[in-house]
């Protein structure tokens, strides 16, 4: 029978785990106390190389643009062309169809643009009421149906020139369809907002200039 040697057992060296064990307990504690006020700054070039993908670069303002589109050209296509055939009252179907506008904005485009925020309300400018909150809820419908209204009015007026110019009055040269639906909402919104933010510049620098 062979002797076996005795090896002796190798003591762990305690410093060294506590200092681990440290070091990783701090690191959660910073990932739990993490917030915008002790969190450093990061440039707009670095988070995009995060957010952006290889391959073709869209500009983000054409996909916030096509998504705005995109709902509304969506929501007629449901509302407008899918219960056109079933109500033949037209106005109830244009006050269904501003509720409708009202809510998908609230509940889908604006997230959506909020979604696509580099950096938190990077992407308010795009929306006519911006900040989320139950009073937007109502606020967004009462803006569909303003928006609804000058869509109305732009086909009408076309219908009309047209049958002005061909001497057909009861000729409908225009009809309503989703892609020139969208376009023309999207218009009138993004006409909107700009008017909006140029009220807001002005009040600004109405403030600055008053003693």
């Amino acid at each position: 029978m062979s002797n076996r040697k005795n090896t002796p057992k190798q003591k762990p060296d305690v410093a060294k785990e506590s200092s681990y064990y440290d070091l990783k307990t701090q690191a959660v504690n910073d990932l739990a106390e993490a917030d915008e006020s002790n969190s450093p700054e990061v440039s707009k070039e670095e988070l995009r190389g995060y957010t952006s993908g290889s391959g073709i670069k869209i500009p983000e303002a054409v996909k916030l643009l096509f998504i705005k589109f995109w709902f509304a050209g969506a929501t007629c296509f449901f509302f407008i062309w899918g219960l056109g055939g079933y109500m033949a009252d037209q106005l109830d179907l244009l006050v269904i169809t501003g509720i409708a506008l009202g809510m998908v904005t609230d509940i889908l485009t604006n997230n959506a643009i909020r979604f696509f925020a580099v950096t938190p309300g990077a992407n308010d400018r795009y929306m006519m009421f911006p900040k989320k909150g139950f009073w937007t809820f109502p606020l967004n419908i009462l803006y569909a149906f303003v928006l609804l209204a000058l869509v109305y009015g732009l086909y009408s007026g076309i219908n009309w020139a047209a049958a002005m110019a061909s001497g057909q009055m009861d000729a409908i040269a225009l009809g309503v369809e989703p892609i020139l639906f969208g376009l023309f909402y999207l218009g009138f919104d993004e006409l909107l907002i700009a008017a909006k933010h140029g009220v807001q510049r002005l009040v600004r620098g109405g403030k600055k200039a008053a003693p």
